[in-house]
This record gives structure tokens, C-alpha cells and sequence, in this order.
């Protein structure tokens, strides 16, 4: 790589960042300023029907002891709800709670105005062929595809 080049990794993480941190601007301007990064690192992975906790810490890539933390601070604040499992009276499910149910439509807003950009930057074909390329990349980089 020719000095001064930037890698793909980071090419691919500087957009998600700028992604990202709209999506904050958009959910503070709405009123739901009391999330992190962390914390949403964890809610983009809670499925329509819940999902348990050991699911969630591993999809996020941490501990099942950090997840349960940022869990326990979502729940305080109304953003996710512990319920049980239908499917074994052992284990427990997170959901969405209404208060992230309503920030919901407030991000995905966020995220197509985002998108907006990058495709009136890039032109419709290209955008489309960059979409493309990285559904293509996700068949070998994501296990929970």
C-alpha cells in the first residue's frame, strides 16, 4: 500500500462513523440524547421477537457481562425490556420498550438522508455497484448474515 494510502478497513469504517454519528445528531434533536455507542451497539442487534442476551453479547462482540451492563442501562432508561422466553421458562428475552420503538423511525431517517447524500455524491449506478459489492463482502465477513 503506497504511504499515505488508507487501507480498505478504515475506508469502510470512516463512512459508517460519519453514518453513525448523524444517526446521534438526528436522535439528540429528537429528544433521545441518553444513548451511547455502546449502548446501540447492542440495540441494532435485538431481533423483531427479542433476542437473549448471550446472543446479543456475542453479535456485538463482547462479554456476556458487559452486555448484561449496557443492557441493565438501556432498560433503566426505557429503551429495552426483559421478558421470558416463550421457548424455555429459564431464559430471558430483550426487547425493544416503547421509548426505543419511537427512536426507531427517528434513525432510519437519519440513516436514508445519509444515504441520500452518498448517492447524489456518487451517482444512482454507482451507489447501487457499491451496495452490490458489499453484500458480496458480507457473504465472507459476516457470520450472523
Amino acid at each position: 500500500m503506497p504511504d499515505g494510502e488508507l487501507n480498505t478497513g478504515l475506508l469502510l469504517y470512516i463512512p459508517y462513523r460519519w453514518l453513525e454519528n448523524r444517526v446521534f445528531q438526528a436522535l439528540a434533536e429528537a429528544g433521545f440524547d441518553d444513548i451511547t455507542t455502546a449502548q446501540m451497539k447492542i440495540m441494532q442487534r435485538i431481533g423483531p421477537d427479542g433476542t437473549r442476551l448471550t446472543e446479543l453479547a456475542e453479535q456485538a462482540q463482547v462479554t456476556k457481562q458487559t452486555a448484561g451492563f449496557l443492557v441493565d442501562q438501556l432498560e433503566k432508561a426505557g429503551w429495552v425490556e426483559r421478558v421470558p422466553d416463550p421457548t424455555d421458562r429459564r431464559a430471558r428475552l430483550v426487547h425493544i420498550a416503547p421509548r426505543g420503538l419511537e427512536a426507531i423511525p427517528v434513525a432510519t431517517a437519519a440513516v436514508k438522508a445519509a444515504e441520500a447524500e452518498w448517492e447524489a455524491h456518487l451517482g444512482t449506478r454507482r451507489m447501487a455497484q457499491l451496495r452490490r459489492l458489499l453484500a458480496e463482502l458480507r457473504e465472507i465477513t459476516d457470520p450472523y448474515a
